[in-house]
């Protein structure tokens, strides 16, 4: 199994550390793991990439032309990376800043208000932990509990105060990603 996963939005967001945590619950798990950032020079605010590769083999690039899953965090990052997006790929859309409608039908999509989800967390600067969490209830690529240990670890270095809200940010977007799954195969519909 190889999984290419590109997380995205402005910087200031907290994609480089989602990326990492991504990394880490792989390593944790004894995977092949490989990650990327990539950030304009004006850093807070302007464009942020983080591509992250996992699998159960050696990675032969770290680069991800054609990614198996994309969590955008703001207009341009969907506009730029939909098209880029393998088939029956996974799009994780923040709503709370994406308004436009994705184009394709090829691929899954799941919309989740990740920035007031993170506020309710504790912290709306955790929008991209609410993305991962959703893309690790989607598409687990490594379990749940191998993120929050890694999340802990990694937290706790710099910053103790805020474990507990990354945490809950996590758990946030994982069960929102979840219930969201049950409603629609439900057929129901729900609002953020």
């Amino acid at each position: 199994m190889e999984h290419g996963t590109i997380l995205c939005g402005f910087g200031g967001q907290g994609l480089l550390f989602a990326g990492q945590v991504l990394a880490q619950a792989a390593l944790l798990e004894g995977r092949e793991v490989s990650w990327m950032p990539s950030y304009g020079p004006e850093m807070r605010g302007g464009t942020a990439t983080c591509s992250v590769v996992v699998s159960d083999l050696p990675i032969g690039s770290p680069l991800v032309d054609l990614p198996d899953s994309v969590v955008a965090l703001n207009p341009p990052s969907m506009a730029r990376y939909e098209p880029l997006l393998a088939l029956r790929g996974l799009l994780v859309l923040n709503d709370s800043l994406i308004e436009a409608e994705p184009t394709r039908t090829d691929i899954e999509v799941v919309r989740l208000p990740c920035t007031e989800l993170a506020r309710a967390a504790g912290d709306d600067r955790l929008v991209s932990i609410v993305g991962l969490g959703a893309l690790v209830a989607r598409r687990p690529i490594v379990g749940g509990d191998s993120v929050r240990e890694a999340m802990t670890e990694l937290v706790r270095k710099h910053h103790p105060e805020l474990v507990d809200a990354d945490l809950a940010a996590f758990a946030a977007g994982f069960d929102r990603a979840i219930s969201e799954l049950a409603v629609a195969a439900s057929g129901g519909s729900r609002s953020a």
